[in-house]
């Protein structure tokens, strides 16, 4: 018989308040036209988008985090001292170490939480929030803040034609909690790592300690150029259309939940084409509240869903106890969905 004494957490976990942040400055498409052959118009028309927000110097990850995290935990109603955890996922904070939560925790005012950032691409936030239920329900923490933040802006090459739109700054973070009901269902997660390539920085940041300038990228003028996020478009939206349908549909089995019961869809924000394509191979009823974010946000990676999520109940086009479907999907390639019911 074990000498290890069960571990006493809560039957279940919610999500209890939601925050986020975008930084003051919008960038509509006709900025990005200044470095590429493009259009509004085609912009607009293959991916949705058209604003974006771009961060200051002022406005870091950090800074943004903490400010979403503060409307978070107002929203939630308890106390920055109460988290247990903070979750952060990210891939624009360039300190390899120390993680960026460890900072966020201590200017929130929290007491010696246990703080980690985790690197999900897209995916990220519905990896904090799988892993937030886990910490509760296990025991280990009450409450968990869960963090999207990214500055893709600082990873955009803004002269490559099939991605120099996309990308967005901003924050997104939820306090999640203990409930004495099931508000947060199984996530179907994973990865195919066999498709790494079709999302990925142009060069590690190990090449430029090499100092071969012909395995670095270099600008218009012969520069070299700070690593960038590049894509294979057509194959990566080929399968976020086909097989991200699919893990949705599994996390609405997992939930016990049908179509006709969801309330609101909140997919990750790449691209509304890939959106409107899932609601149609979702046959997602017509009273489905679904989140278009991308059009006025862009694509902000492990932010998207919080973001959009907060803009959802903000605007009314949301309510608290909606039963809501997310999921996000990006480099890695990875995946996570689940239903959860709005704060």
């Amino acid at each position: 018989m074990s000498k290890i004494k069960p571990s006493k957490g809560a039957p279940y976990a919610r999500i209890l308040g939601v925050g986020g942040y975008r930084p003051t400055r919008v960038v509509p498409n006709e900025v990005i036209l200044e470095k590429i052959d493009s259009s509004d118009e085609w912009i607009r028309s293959r991916s949705g988008i058209a604003t974006r927000h771009w961060a200051s110097d002022e406005e870091t990850v950090a800074m943004m985090s903490v400010e979403a995290s503060g409307k978070a935990i107002a929203n939630a109603g308890i106390r920055p001292e109460q988290i247990g955890s903070v979750v952060v996922s990210t891939v624009s904070h360039f300190a390899q170490t120390p993680a960026i939560a460890t900072e966020i925790a201590d200017k929130l005012g929290t007491d010696k939480a246990a703080a980690f950032d985790i690197s999900a691409g897209c995916a990220g936030f519905g990896y904090g929030l799988t892993l937030a239920k886990g910490m509760i329900v296990e025991g280990s923490a009450e409450y968990v803040l869960v963090i999207g933040v990214e500055r893709l802006s600082d990873l955009t090459d803004l002269e490559d034609r099939a991605t120099a739109f996309l990308f967005g700054d901003g924050a997104g973070a939820v306090i999640v909690g203990p409930s004495q009901e099931p508000e947060i269902g199984p996530t179907v997660w994973g990865s195919e790592g066999d498709k790494a390539g079709t999302i990925k920085q142009t060069v590690p940041w190990d090449t430029y300690r090499i100092g071969d300038v012909s395995q670095l990228p270099l600008d218009s003028q012969g520069n070299v150029k700070f690593p960038a996020i590049t894509q294979e478009g057509q194959a990566v939206f080929r399968w976020a259309v086909f097989e991200m349908a699919k893990v949705a549909q599994q996390a609405l089995d997992a939930a016990g939940i049908n179509p006709d019961d969801l309330d609101v869809f909140i997919p990750h924000q790449a691209n509304e084409r890939i959106i409107d394509s899932m609601v149609k191979t979702l046959k997602l009823p017509e009273h489905v509240t679904v989140a278009r974010d991308i059009r006025t946000t862009g694509n902000t990676s492990a932010a998207s869903i919080p973001l959009a999520m907060e803009r959802l109940l903000a605007t009314g086009e949301a309510k608290s106890g909606d039963t809501a479907l997310v999921i996000g999907f990006g480099a890695g390639l990875v995946y996570a969905a689940t239903v959860v019911t709005l704060p």
